[in-house]
């Protein structure tokens, strides 16, 4: 599928199983942010909308003010974080790379790459709408 092109009630219905939209408040900014840290690609991108892509699996982010009519607008704290009790895995990012990456963009690291006793090497990285980013691999791989 053609991302760049794609019209939205084609996207809307391509769509399947379970998806992902992040409410953020700079749509570009956040765009920078993935594909910096995490080498996403970002689609159509506006000041209120952009697909993104991580391998073959898609997300949404939309900004706020999209949202002027949903009532999960309302429940938005106005300080960060706003992304608190999420963590958004991403089981084909090397830890150790997105945080060199992480720290080259500026973003906050809490918590640096390290083996977890369930068999993963993972970090925690956070964006500045408060989301956490979980870079994870196995710990056998190199």
């Amino acid at each position: 599928m053609d991302y760049d092109k794609i019209d939205a009630d084609g996207f809307g219905r391509s769509l399947k199983g379970i998806g992902l939209n992040l409410l953020v408040r700079d749509v570009p900014a956040q765009c920078a942010f993935l594909e910096a840290v995490f080498a996403m690609r970002s689609h159509q991108v506006t000041a209120d909308f952009a697909i993104v892509s991580y391998g073959n699996q898609v997300f949404q982010l939309h900004s706020d003010g999209t949202y002027h009519a949903n009532p999960l607008l309302g429940l938005l704290p106005e300080n960060p974080p706003r992304g608190a009790g999420i963590e958004i895995r991403l089981y084909d990012s090397d830890p150790d790379r997105a945080v060199a990456r992480a720290v080259a963009f500026g973003a906050t690291v809490l918590q640096a790459p390290a083996d977890k006793p369930h068999g993963l090497r993972e970090a925690y990285i956070l964006c500045d709408n408060g989301y956490a980013w979980v870079p994870s691999r196995p710990k056998d791989s190199a």
